[in-house]
């Protein structure tokens, strides 16, 4: 599933190196945006800036200049008909040992773009095959909704469908039993035609394509609702779909051994979404 790399730009400057001593390396000290290319535009590159300031203000790292983060990941979209465009930003070279920030550290931004990678299209059609995950997401609320450089519980939860090559994704609960999210995905469901997802306070990321999903579902007059989900809800839901950046809205046939319909909130979502994903708007 993954792409290869074929651009690399370090703080603008193609094939720069990063300093060891980088906090974003040390410590995983920084945030990360993966934005969606196709035709030559980024989806929704507002949205994902907006994210990112706000995660800089939340971990209190100096944001280098949004508008020239946007500019560098339009030229970089610009000649692809499809890519998968990274943004990181880190708190910076490390001017002294130890976790505390000296207050003279200056960001580092690296920005990637790889190709797009292998997907079976009917995914979008016929759904995936998802299992729920036995690791358990810790809860803390200061984090909680950022797309932070510290993936080690996603990477330690994705090996557990190592071994069976027809899952698409897992279920991940938190540490107090409730619902959060994929492994690298937001998680929706549908109940009586209304439509849930977790709540994102303890922890998760709040994913930019789980807010168009529920802008856009509002706004075709579909139910929804930020809630605290437990497994039993999972087991009660009509329909299951998952969402990020690349995929768009994939719909869930199976959970664990559950077949699942893949019913009509799910489809008409789908075919809202479709234009904005075809042909990418800065909406």
């Amino acid at each position: 599933m993954s792409g290869a790399i074929d651009v690399v730009l370090v703080n603008g400057v193609r094939d720069a190196g990063v300093s060891v001593l980088d906090r974003g390396l040390q410590f995983g000290d920084g945030l990360f945006e993966t934005i969606a290319c196709v035709k030559g535009r980024p989806r929704f590159l507002p949205l994902h800036l907006e994210r990112l300031e706000f995660g800089c203000e939340r971990l209190a790292v100096a944001a280098p200049n949004l508008d020239e983060i946007g500019a560098e990941v339009v030229e970089l979209a610009r000649d692809v008909e499809r890519a998968i465009v990274k943004v990181l930003v880190t708190a910076g070279e490390a001017v002294a040992r130890g976790y505390a920030r000296s207050g003279n550290e200056r960001a580092t931004r690296i920005t990637l773009r790889y190709a797009w990678p292998h997907e079976v299209l009917a995914q979008l059609h016929d759904g995936v095959m998802v299992r729920t995950l036995t690791l358990r997401l810790g809860e803390n609320p200061r984090l909680a909704g950022l797309k932070h450089c510290n993936r080690l519980e996603q990477i330690l939860a994705r090996a557990e469908l190592a071994s069976d090559a027809g899952l698409a994704e897992g279920i991940l609960f938190s540490s107090s039993g409730n619902l959060v999210s994929g492994t690298s995905s937001n998680v929706f469901l549908v109940r009586e035609s209304c439509l849930l997802t977790p709540r994102i306070d303890l922890c998760g990321v709040a994913g930019v394509m789980r807010r168009v999903v529920l802008r856009e579902a509002r706004q075709v007059g579909i139910p929804t609702r930020e809630c605290e989900l437990r497994a039993q809800d999972v087991q009660d839901a009509d329909e299951v779909f998952l969402t990020n950046a690349r995929i768009g809205i994939w719909p869930v046939r199976t959970l664990d051994a559950r077949e699942l319909a893949i019913g009509p909130v799910t489809r008409h979502l789908q075919s809202v979404l479709a234009p904005l994903l075809d042909e990418p708007a800065d909406a």
